[in-house]
């Protein structure tokens, strides 16, 4: 079988493909190295540099992380690594008759996928022998005529069920967000390997540049970097890939962000970033099948509203109240784009007032308008006195203690432990949602359970009973209580709502 550095360097395959490059030489190491071929001694030690490990690889590997700055090339290596295992690896002797082998590229949505379905398509039709093999093309499928399919998928565990997968490549793992998964690259990689458990030789290939020091390429990076391992590890900065990239760009990113930029062209994990709460403390606070609330007559209830005008983001509702020290998620209601604003005011400001609420606080989003609209509604809208990142702050002690309960909601578990905290110059902490995800949900939800918490909390403490001593009686037919009486009447009446509160 023709290896995949015969392919490069062929003139009817792939050679004037990378001809027009003349800064791949470390990505062929790479391939050497995936492949298990000859590496010379100067290969070998780009291989150690990059790998951490010793000795060079003596079979190929099936399992291979690419932990590599941004324009390193990843993207075309992956294209190239998925047409050879397509068009000159022999599957067939392990499928059924009719059954088809698929190479599927996942990306954290199509949009993203379809840059390295270019680059495939770009192979596939620029090399007159393989483009015989096309036996049909779509938007986002090659099948071809031996049995084998390459084809793009979102990122999602449900893509993959029904598969035959020869092999998985996955595209910035690192980044991947699923508002319905807090751990959508572990819990696709758990999909992905049973897909692949009747392949001998199937590979999983998952290239990124790294972020913060969690997830599953950063698990692989712990385990397997600079260790002898059946799975592979690669890890090198964009230049060293990619010596293409001017260098003054990397130093003037470096400039504006250091922590950023040794991540996205350094090749470094962030210490910068954390995850802001633990997904167990997340699902103990959690009421499984609790998912929405009825108003109780007597309950004091808080409403908290993040808007949004209607074209990207989701427009979220949140009310909660307080039994005794934990606070209580009633209802959390997201509408997502595109909506009515208007139509979705009006329905949020219904739902309020059915709790008996007549006051909802929210961001100062769009200035006016929000205030404007819910009070056409009978709803006043208060800005909070909080920015969202305190609010979050807030909210941490209160679950990690075990004093909240959340509803069985899926997006915002998810969005919830999606949060990250991150420290700034200056040692200041924030809290916010990391690139790509959203905190619609999380947002609307911990601005009520924040705010009932604090609302209770400003209340007037009832003391212990105590026996008072009573020096005179009132005088018959007279108004006035006595000091027992007159504490009696404090208490059932709510600590003090007919004296005033004093």
């Amino acid at each position: 079988m023709i290896t995949i550095l015969d392919a490069v360097r062929d003139t009817k395959l792939f050679q004037p493909w990378f001809k027009r490059h003349a800064s791949w030489d470390n990505w062929l190491i790479f391939l050497a190295a995936l492949f298990a071929l000859p590496m010379t001694p100067q290969q070998l030690a780009v291989y150690q540099q990059c790998t951490g490990r010793e000795l060079p690889p003596i079979t190929a590997f099936k399992e291979v992380w690419l932990a590599i700055g941004r324009r390193g090339g990843k993207s075309r290596m992956l294209a190239l690594v998925a047409v050879y295992l397509a068009c000159f690896f022999e599957y067939r002797r392990y499928l059924a008759p009719g059954e088809r082998g698929t190479i599927v590229i996942i990306a954290q949505d199509r949009k993203a996928a379809r840059t390295i379905f270019r680059f495939v398509k770009g192979l596939l039709t620029g090399v007159p022998m393989l483009k015989r093999m096309i036996e049909r093309e779509t938007a986002d499928t090659f099948d071809l005529t031996n049995s084998i399919s390459i084809e793009i998928q979102a990122a999602s565990f449900r893509s993959n069920r029904g598969y035959t997968l020869v092999a998985a490549l996955c595209d910035e793992i690192a980044f991947w967000r699923n508002d319905e998964s807090a751990n959508p690259d572990k819990e696709i990689l758990a999909a992905i390997r049973p897909a692949m458990a009747t392949i001998p030789n199937a590979m999983l290939l998952c290239a990124s540049s790294p972020y913060a020091r969690r997830g599953a390429l950063w698990d692989a990076h712990r385990r397997h970097f600079g260790k002898d391992s059946p799975v592979l590890v690669w890890k090198a900065p964009t230049r060293t890939m990619n010596p293409s990239v001017p260098q003054s760009i990397v130093d003037a990113a470096y400039e504006a962000d250091s922590a950023s930029a040794a991540a996205e062209y350094g090749a470094e994990f962030r210490t910068d970033v954390e995850t802001f709460i633990s997904r167990e403390v997340v699902d103990a606070a959690v009421v499984l099948g609790r998912y929405e609330l009825p108003r109780i007559e007597g309950v004091a209830y808080v409403a908290f509203c993040d808007p949004s005008g209607g074209s990207s983001d989701s427009m979220t509702l949140g009310i909660a109240h307080m039994e005794g020290e934990r606070a209580i998620l009633d209802l959390a209601r997201e509408r997502k784009p595109p909506f009515s604003p208007e139509s979705v005011v009006k329905e949020f400001a219904d739902t309020i007032k059915s709790y008996g609420i007549s006051t909802v606080r929210g961001d100062r989003y769009a200035g006016l308008w929000p205030r404007e609209r819910f009070a056409v509604h009978g709803v006043d809208y208060q800005v909070a006195s909080q920015t969202k990142s305190d609010i979050y702050l807030a909210l941490l002690p209160m679950l990690n203690s075990g004093r909240v309960e959340l509803l069985d909601h899926p997006r915002l578990t998810s969005q919830l432990c999606g949060l990250e905290r991150r420290t700034a110059r200056g040692g200041k902490d924030s809290v916010d949602h990391a690139p790509g995800a959203h905190d619609d949900v999380i947002n609307a939800a911990a601005g009520a359970l924040v705010v009932a918490a604090q609302r209770d909390a400003q209340r007037v403490p009832l003391v212990a009973p105590i026996i008072l001593s009573q020096t005179q009686p009132p005088v018959p037919g007279s108004t006035t209580l006595s000091t027992t009486q007159a504490f009696y009447e404090y208490t059932a009446n709510g600590g003090g709502n007919r004296f005033g509160g004093t």
